[in-house]
C-alpha cells in the first residue's frame, strides 16, 4: 500500500474510532442521566447531582442533562440561608439554567427556576426581574404575577419598619396617622412605586386564576401599605382600609371554599342509608 493510501486508510479508521467512542459516550451519558433521575426521585440529591454532572461531561449536547443538573442543584439551595456554600450552590444552579436558556430563551421552567432561586436567597430585585421575564413569555402566568406582588409588599413592609421603628412607632397597618409627617413623607416616596406595582400584579394574578386566595390575602396587605402612601388624605386612607378589609373577607371565604372542595375529593359512587347505590 502506497503512502497516500495508507494515510487515507488511517484517517478512515480513526474516524470510525471517534464515531464509536462518541456513540459509547452518548450511551453512557444516558445511563448516567437515568441513574440521576432515579436518585432524584428518591430525594438523594447529591447522588443525582453527581450522575447529572457525569452525563453532561460525557455528552454536552444531551439536552435534558443540564436542565436536570440545574434542577438538582436548585433543590439543594436552602431558603434564607446566606452561607458561602449555599450561595455558591445557588449560583451554580443559576449558571446551569442560564446555559439552558442560551439555547432556548423561552424555556419557562428555567426562567421560573432562576426566579425562585433568587427569591430563596433573598435577592428580591433579581427575583422580580426574572418573574417579569416569565410573564414576557407567558403573560397569563398567575404565580409569576403573584410573586412580583409578594416581593413588592415585602419590600414596602421592610421600608415601613425601617422608617417607623427608629421613630418609636409601631406599624398599625391602618395608615399610621400618629407617625410624624416627615417620617411618612419619606415612607411615601419609598413605597408609592412598590404599592402601585404590587396592586397591578396581584390584581393580574387574581384575574388569571379563579379562587386565588393567596393573591386576595396579599391584596389586603398591599392596600394597608397604600394607606401609608395616602397619609394626609383621610378619605383615601379610609377607602384603602375598606378595600383591604374587603379582600381579607374574600380571601377567608375563598380559602374555606377551596379547602372544602379539596377535602371533598372527586365524586364517585356512594351509598344511601338504605344501602342503595346512587
Amino acid at each position: 500500500m502506497n503512502g497516500p493510501a495508507r494515510i487515507t486508510a488511517l484517517a478512515v479508521a480513526l474516524a470510525g474510532m471517534v464515531l464509536s467512542m462518541s456513540g459509547c459516550n452518548r450511551l453512557a451519558a444516558r445511563d448516567q442521566l437515568n441513574k440521576g433521575v432515579d436518585a432524584y426521585k428518591s430525594a438523594h440529591y447529591e447522588e443525582a447531582i453527581g450522575h447529572f454532572q457525569k452525563a453532561t461531561q460525557l455528552d454536552p449536547s444531551l439536552p435534558m442533562a443540564k436542565s436536570y443538573l440545574a434542577t438538582a442543584l436548585a433543590q439543594n439551595v436552602v431558603a434564607g440561608l446566606d452561607t458561602p456554600e449555599n450561595l455558591s450552590t445557588a449560583q451554580q444552579a443559576i449558571g446551569m439554567f442560564q446555559e439552558v436558556l442560551a439555547r432556548d430563551p423561552n424555556d419557562v421552567n428555567s426562567l421560573k427556576q432562576v426566579a425562585g432561586i433568587y427569591f430563596s436567597i433573598k435577592k428580591l430585585d433579581e427575583a422580580k426581574a426574572w418573574q417579569k421575564k416569565v410573564l414576557a413569555v407567558d403573560p397569563k402566568d398567575p404565580e409569576a404575577a403573584y410573586t412580583i406582588g409578594v416581593i413588592d409588599w415585602t419590600q414596602a413592609h421592610q421600608n415601613a419598619l425601617k422608617e417607623l421603628v427608629p421613630a418609636g412607632i409601631n406599624d398599625d397597618g391602618e395608615g399610621n396617622v400618629k407617625a410624624p409627617k416627615k417620617v411618612m413623607e419619606t415612607l411615601k416616596a419609598e413605597n408609592a412605586p412598590l404599592v402601585e406595582e404590587g396592586l397591578q400584579y396581584l390584581t393580574q394574578a387574581n384575574a388569571n386564576r379563579a379562587n386565588y386566595d393567596d393573591a386576595m390575602a396579599y391584596l389586603n396587605l398591599i392596600y394597608r401599605r397604600k394607606a401609608d402612601v395616602d397619609f394626609g388624605n383621610d378619605a383615601a386612607r379610609k377607602a384603602d382600609l375598606a378595600a383591604a378589609e374587603d379582600w381579607r373577607t374574600k380571601a377567608m371565604g375563598t380559602r374555606k371554599a377551596n379547602e372544602e372542595k379539596k377535602n371533598k375529593g372527586p365524586a364517585g359512587i356512594t351509598m344511601d342509608a338504605s344501602g342503595n347505590l346512587k
